[in-house]
């Protein structure tokens, strides 16, 4: 089985991915049932902690990808093959959602309490309001599901484009290795700040999807997917993967070709 063949990316991109949901979407879980947060900047900043703190423990195990979509820019860009792909996707939904399922376990008392006090009869559409635990949503009056495609592929676009800048040996500017990761982490946090209000700001298949089975399975039913014209898969799914691959795409033929009339070579050259 080819997660034998990978097992130490598998089990690395399992735990990274597991990591950086707990801590994101428990910083959802907390700011919900708990008015713990008093303000967006805070919630992201946790989940740019909870995305360094993954990228430290896995990049030696699996170059913490942790994102199926930076798993398809590494293979696009030649720096992965195609056959570690499904180990590594595979490996990255498993982890979000038992991210997911570990969160419903300590949080599901606080979440029925909220649910009594508030009226709210879990698979009802105002039961969205706490299937915001797990996955993200976007509808509201003034975001269509075309500006909320726009708004993911664009976040995801910032996402991998400045993954690349980050790390690629050929940017004279990227920051050290060792401190790399915290960047990383601000990148994310920063891109939240940005597309959270219209979004949630998914920018991860993997972590949209995983934690909104679980939701699906402990009662929130249709309501952990309310949008029938599929802007589920569109927004969350899809959008993320076009601007990853554009982004890709454009560090490839605009961006790395001109740092290496810079440098003279880029690490991918070695």
């Amino acid at each position: 089985m080819i997660t034998l063949k990978y097992k130490n990316e598998f089990i690395g991109e399992i735990l990274g991915t597991f990591i950086l949901v707990l801590f994101g979407c428990g910083s959802v879980a907390a700011s919900i049932l708990f008015n713990a947060y008093q303000g967006l900047l805070q919630i992201a900043f946790v989940w740019g902690i909870g995305v360094t703190l993954a990228v430290y423990l896995t990049r030696h195990i699996s170059c913490a990808h942790l994102n199926p979509v930076v798993s398809l820019a590494m293979v696009l860009s030649r720096r992965m093959t195609l056959r570690k792909l499904p180990a590594y996707v595979l490996a990255q939904f498993l982890g979000a959602f038992l991210a997911g399922l570990t969160i419903y376990v300590l949080f599901a008392p606080s979440i029925s309490y909220y649910e009594t006090i508030h009226g709210i009869v879990r698979g009802t559409d105002e039961s969205i309001q706490t299937a915001k635990i797990f996955g993200e949503f976007y509808s509201s009056p003034t975001v269509s599901l075309p500006l909320a495609m726009g708004a993911e592929a664009f976040g995801t676009f910032i996402l991998i484009l400045l993954i690349f800048a980050l790390t690629e040996g050929c940017n004279v500017g990227r920051p050290d290795n060792a401190i790399a990761p915290l960047f990383v982490g601000l990148t994310v946090t920063s891109i939240i700040c940005l597309i959270a209000p219209l979004t949630q700001a998914g920018l991860n298949p993997a972590r949209d999807f995983g934690p909104r089975m679980v939701a699906w399975i402990f009662g929130w039913g249709k309501a952990a997917f309310p949008d029938q014209s599929g802007g589920f898969f569109f927004v969350y799914i899809l959008a993320p993967i076009v601007g990853g691959s554009i982004a890709t795409i454009f560090f490839m033929k605009v961006l790395e070709p001109a740092m290496k009339k810079v440098t003279g070579k880029c690490d991918c050259d070695k």
